[in-house]
This record gives structure tokens, sequence and C-alpha cells, in this order.
């Protein structure tokens, strides 16, 4: 089941990437980002344009330059991350996308999603990238299919 979508699938796998990358100091190729994630050089640029443009990150145009966190790992969670790329409604939104859906005029799967939104919330809420990045790095968790 998706929920989220591409550019912020996308986007919390490039995070999560450089964040398991916590010994590596400077900044990341874009590049490379997008050939070890198989994800698509330009759409990969495009989400990092917004990310940058929100602060999460920093990025430097040369030779040496790149992508880098702006702000440490541990202060960076999930839920800034899906605000910023699906908007900061995403949890009041309806999972088939009908607009003023509610207990008044609910869709077929409003009490279900009514209440596992709350739970994905709150997971969002607390899970930081440095957790993720360490259970890529530590754990040797996958990043690609």
């Amino acid at each position: 089941m998706k929920v989220l979508s591409k550019a912020t699938i996308y986007g919390l796998r490039a995070l999560v990437y450089l964040a398991s990358k916590k010994d590596r100091t400077g900044y990341l190729n874009i590049g490379e980002i997008s050939e070890k994630l198989n994800i698509s050089f330009h759409f990969l640029t495009k989400t990092f344009q917004t990310l940058t443009l929100h602060g999460i990150l920093e990025s430097y145009r040369g030779p040496n330059g790149g992508i880098a966190l702006k702000k440490p790992a541990d202060q960076i969670f999930l839920t800034d991350i899906v605000h910023i790329l699906e908007g900061a409604d995403f949890f009041d939104k309806c999972l088939l996308g009908l607009p003023g859906c509610g207990v008044e005029a609910p869709c077929p799967v409003h009490d279900f999603w009514k209440d596992a939104k709350k739970s994905v919330k709150h997971e969002f809420d607390i899970t930081s990238l440095a957790e993720l990045g360490e259970k890529v790095s530590d754990e040797r968790m996958r990043l690609v299919s």
C-alpha cells in the first residue's frame, strides 16, 4: 500500500542514506546518491531543492560539492519531511483523496484510516533520520529494491 508520494518516498530514502553516512564529513554527490539508490537524478535533484529550500539540506556547488544535512540527523524527524513534501495537512487528508471526508460524510475507509493515521503520525513524530540511518549502517537494512 502506497500512502506517500514518490517524491516523499525517494526523499526519505535519500535522507536516510545521508544519515547512514554519519562518519563521512563533507558533501555527498547527488549523482552518487541517485546511482546507489536507483532514483532518477533529475527527480532526486528536484526533491533535494525543496528540502534545501525548507532548511533540511544544504548544497554546495563545485568539484567537491553536493548535498548534506543542514542540522544533525537526530533533530530531523519523519514528520518534518512529510510536512514539507506532502503538505502540512497530510495527516488530515482522506486516504482515498476525497474532499470533505469526515464524520458527516465518511468514505468507506474513514474509520480505519482515522485510527491508523494517529498511530502513523505518532511514529513519524518520534522517529528521527539518525535512528533510521543507524539501522542502515549498523543493522545493514536496505534502501534499494
